[in-house]
């Protein structure tokens, strides 16, 4: 019986052993530098509405800081803001992207994965207001969704369902 408690530890020091080395070997998810976004969800809330979508990027510089205004980040550049909402209305069987006075675009804050591995994996949720969009006589919608990186890599561009405005 004695062999068997001494035994007991090497075991479990084997077992440690093995499991360290396993995840040791063991490559992080990789990303390619470019963010690549998919649509989430859309749903209304009264006066509001909540766009959600998911993203990844490889090297982790997602977001800018309020500091972040020297160009190309200036309030005159197109990259002042880092993700673009198109709005588009269905009219007769067709995408319409009418002129809007206020565009939806969005400054996402930054985003700094700690240690090593910079890559990132996430959602963002962005809040429509106003909301309902007076849209009438078409009432059903969708946004197409694009990010750009502090590298200015650009995303992939989603689209969101088709949303009856209520």
């Amino acid at each position: 019986m004695d062999h068997v408690n001494r035994a007991v530890p090497k075991v479990a020091l084997g077992l440690f052993g093995a499991v360290l080395v396993l995840t040791g070997c063991l490559k992080p998810e990789t990303f390619p530098p470019e963010p690549k976004i998919a649509f989430k969800s859309l749903a209304q809330f009264g006066d509001s509405a909540s766009l959600v979508i998911t993203f990844t990027d490889g090297d982790g510089d997602i977001g800018l800081d309020d500091t972040d205004l020297q160009p190309p980040f200036d309030t005159a550049s197109t990259y002042y803001y880092n993700l673009f909402l198109e709005y588009a209305e269905l009219r007769n069987g067709e995408w319409v992207e009418p002129p809007l006075l206020l565009p939806f675009y969005y400054r996402i804050p930054r985003i700094t994965p700690a240690g090593q591995n910079k890559t990132l994996e996430g959602e963002i949720a962005v809040a429509l207001k106003p909301w309902p969009i007076n849209v009438p006589p078409y009432d059903t919608i969708r946004f197409s969704v694009m990010m750009v990186d502090r590298a200015l890599n650009e995303s992939n561009v989603v689209f969101s369902e088709p949303v009856v405005v209520q």
